[in-house]
This record gives C-alpha cells, structure tokens and sequence, in this order.
C-alpha cells in the first residue's frame, strides 16, 4: 500500500474507533467535575463487601476495583482515600478523605448509617458539593438475598452530576442494611470507631499510585455497580449527618483548582428534601445566579416546611 494511503487509512480506523466508543450505550460526557473520577456506587458496593472499616478502606484504593481514580492535586498520581468513622451512641459516619497535602484535607463523600431496631439499620452516601458539584444522596436499591424491606418509599431525583446520576426509579423499598458484614461489626460491643492511620506521603506498603485513566475508559469500567444502588434526593439519616458536619473537611486549593467547574456545573435550582419527625419534611431550595467565566454572582435560598 502507499504510504500516503496507509497514512490515511491509519487515520479514518482512528476515526471509527472513536466515533464507536463514544456511540456505546451508557457511555456520558464528563461533567469536568472532580466527581467523575469517583464512583459512589462502587464505594457502596466495596462498603458493601468488606468485613471491617479497614479492609473497606483497601478496597476503596484497589486499582481493579475501579471505584478510585481521583487525581484532586493533580500530579498525575491517584490519590489515597483514607477512611474515617464518628461515631455517637448507634449512629455512625464513616468520612472518606484525601489527604491532598501536608497541611489540606479533602472530604468526598460519608457513608451515614443509623440503627432502626435490634437487627435494622439504614445507610446512605452523600458525595460532597466540593467534588460532585451538589450533595448527591446514593442509597441500596432492592436486590441481594440478605436485604430486608423496611418500608416502601417512592424518591425522584431531578438533578446530579452527570446524566447517570438523573435517573427516576420506580417505587421502591428501603433496604434494611443489618446483615452486611462491616454494619454488624461497627455495632458489636467491643468495637472502636477506625480513624485510617495514613496521611500525605505516608501510605501502606500494598498500595502503589497509578495514572489515573480518561474519562472514555474509566466510566465504562465503573457503571458495573450502578445497578444495584439508586440517587435519591431524600435525606434519611439526619442523626448521622449531624454527628458528621462539624468535622466537615474542604480544601481551599482543591476549591481554588476546581471552583470554575463547580461554579459553572452548579444549576438555577437546587433541591434537597429532609425528613424529621412526626411525618415532617423541609424542602431547600437554593437558586444561583452565575456570571463570566463562572463566578458566583449571588445566591439566594429558602426553606419550605411541610406536613406529609
């Protein structure tokens, strides 16, 4: 063949091949956000697996579980996700962090969970605003022979940080988390709450960093575990996000690096549904104006509270 012709051939097999990667059946765009590096999904599914918070943590930074590929300082190294659990009477917080430098740490998400009786529980993971854009809310859908239905529950999720977080599942149960092998442990008597004992450039011999992979070859990889678990907009475990919040922790250079993207992701409208007792229920609603370049202009929210 001529090498002007194999050249051009070369070239158009390059072209197909792109066009048909992204032509694949569930394959999105990125958002840009820092978020699409992490799966929330799989996190569950490894929480789900493990059998104590510290091998949950090894599963989080297990290259072939593809549930890790944050890079938040970008130096072109995943970054290691440490594992945090507060814990007050029966609820618990377990925190999943980046240590992004010696002096910063950044929260991704927390796994909230709350005993409901002697042998019920509930849980939740809540993606933080800093890296998903907004609180993204992810609960067990049903399925596995171990779960148990504590209640029917019928949730529609308007928003999220990319389109397979926009889902609208049909009515649902909520599922009783009792039985998975890391809620039954953290709720044994001897027990004592796990603080991951890492921190920047201080990590387990096992755990090697590798370069983190494209979007069009790390979103295919992942969305195995989004069938098991669903986006809600509901927030169940209000105890277990308030022993959570004051220990909150936000980098001001993941923000600084990241701000446009938040900014320019972040929508008119922000809704988040918060259930108390008694059958009550708040709706927060937080509108944002964006201008140039994506700074905030000015923001403006409101709280309606109703009786369901």
């Amino acid at each position: 063949m001529h090498p002007i012709r194999k050249q051009l051939f070369a070239i158009l097999v390059a072209a197909i091949s792109s066009l048909i990667v992204y032509a694949r059946p569930g394959i999105t765009d990125s958002t840009g956000l820092p978020g699409d590096n992490f799966d929330l999904q799989g996190a569950l599914q490894m929480f789900q697996k493990a059998t104590s918070p510290e091998n949950f943590e090894k599963l989080l930074n297990t290259r072939d579980n593809d549930v890790n590929n944050l890079d938040l300082n970008a130096d072109g190294e995943t970054d290691y996700i440490r594992v945090i659990n507060k814990m007050e009477k029966d609820v618990h917080a377990f925190i999943l962090q980046v240590p992004v430098s010696q002096t910063e740490n950044q929260d991704i998400a927390v796994i909230e969970i709350e005993k409901t009786g002697d042998t019920t529980a509930i849980l939740q993971i809540i993606g933080d605003e800093d890296i998903y854009g907004e609180q993204v809310i992810i609960e067990p859908a049903a399925g596995g022979e171990d779960d148990a239905f504590l209640n029917g529950w019928n949730d529609a999720n308007n928003s999220g940080p990319a389109s397979d977080y926009r889902s609208v599942p049909a009515p649902r149960f909520i599922i009783n988390v009792w039985y998975w092998p890391t809620v039954r442990f953290v709720y044994t008597p001897f027990y004592r709450p796990w603080v991951s004992p890492w921190k920047w450039r201080y990590y387990p011999v096992w755990w090697k960093p590798w370069r983190p992979m494209g979007w069009h070859v790390w979103h295919p990889r992942r969305m195995r575990y989004h069938r098991n678990f669903v986006v809600v907009r509901t927030h169940r475990v209000g105890r277990a996000h308030a022993c959570y919040t004051p220990f909150r922790a936000s980098s001001v250079s993941v923000r600084a690096r990241h701000g446009a993207a938040v900014n320019n992701y972040r929508v008119t409208r922000t809704k988040t549904t918060v259930s108390g007792p008694r059958g009550r229920s708040a709706t927060k609603t937080t509108t944002t104006v964006s201008g140039k370049n994506g700074r905030v202009k000015g923001s403006k929210t409101t709280v309606r509270k109703r009786r369901n």
